[in-house]
């Protein structure tokens, strides 16, 4: 079905007055996406090769728009065209994800407050393991658990100061140098993208976390982890999970936003109640839901 709708939409697009090279890699990416499913059903390699040749297009015609516009390539595209402006590419949204995983495999104590300044400090210092936070940065992420975080990544060597944690948390604009050793260059490393890519990543980061809805309900470090953990795993519609999946595996979940799967239903609410999703449910073992439209642009495509 989906290739047939794809076959109508190229043909749709043959002829448009004025080329859209957004929406054509749009619909690349969507071929790309379908034949390599087939493929990993039928294991008909063919098929494999068909799907690296689309990914090959949406990427060359993704380099043509950026070129002649400045702008990357990167809405939700409907019948008319760009409607959502995402922070991330589908591309970005791959190592987005990715550093996700490296953060709840590699957070040194397991509780939600750890693993959210765990991902904030890593892409603060993923290059080559120092960077720069101010206190007004972890209270920020943080809240009043700031302080009793911060002490918990020194105390377990995950984070080294040149001061004090009290002197950290008093630098309300100086930043501080921080190093992370297990991201120094002598290290194996973790990631495979670059300075723009991580630039991105960090800036969704931020605003997800400082979203101004979940700020002003105070919303805890689970809820708001619930509210990463959501947007980088949307489809472009912005509804929870790929659709062979029905939703996002309840458990992977849970683990990831350090709560018990029982417990996802509740912060899911929360996110509701703060215009986050516009519902959720958890019924059969999959967290069920969509982003509101007002966060479609945080949304990192599956």
């Amino acid at each position: 079905m989906e290739l047939t709708e794809l076959g109508d939409a190229f043909r749709a697009y043959q002829q448009r007055t004025e080329p859209d090279l957004a929406l054509l890699a749009h619909l690349h990416e969507r071929k790309a996406h379908a034949l390599r499913q087939w493929a990993d059903v039928s294991g008909d390699g063919s098929l494999r090769h068909e799907a690296e040749r689309a990914e090959k297009a949406a990427q060359t015609t993704r380099e043509m728009h950026e070129n002649r516009t400045g702008q990357p390539a990167c809405g939700t595209v409907g019948d008319d065209g760009p409607a959502v402006e995402r922070l991330l590419t589908r591309h970005q949204a791959v190592h987005a994800r990715a550093v996700l995983d490296y953060v709840q495999t590699h957070s040194p104590h397991p509780e939600a407050e750890v693993r959210l300044a765990v991902l904030m400090l890593t892409l603060r210092t993923f290059r080559d393991g120092t960077g720069n936070v101010t206190g007004q940065d972890l209270t920020g992420w943080l809240q009043d658990d700031a302080e009793r975080v911060l002490q918990q990544l020194v105390a377990a060597d995950w984070l080294r100061l040149p001061c004090t944690v009290a002197e950290v948390m008093a630098s309300l604009e100086d930043p501080t140098a921080i190093t992370v050793p297990t991201l120094l260059p002598e290290q194996p490393r973790p990631f495979a993208f670059g300075k723009a890519t991580r630039s991105r990543i960090s800036g969704w980061a931020q605003k997800t976390v400082g979203d101004r809805k979940l700020r002003k309900k105070r919303l805890a470090a689970a809820t708001r982890l619930l509210a990463l953990y959501t947007a980088a795993h949307t489809r472009p519609d912005g509804r929870l999970g790929r659709p062979e999946d029905g939703g996002l595996h309840l458990d992977k979940t849970a683990a990831f936003c350090a709560l018990p799967p029982e417990d996802v239903i509740k912060h899911a609410e929360l996110l509701i109640t703060s215009g986050w999703l516009t519902e959720a449910d958890t019924a059969g073992g999959k967290l069920r839901g969509q982003l509101t439209e007002r966060v479609l642009p945080l949304g990192g495509l599956l």
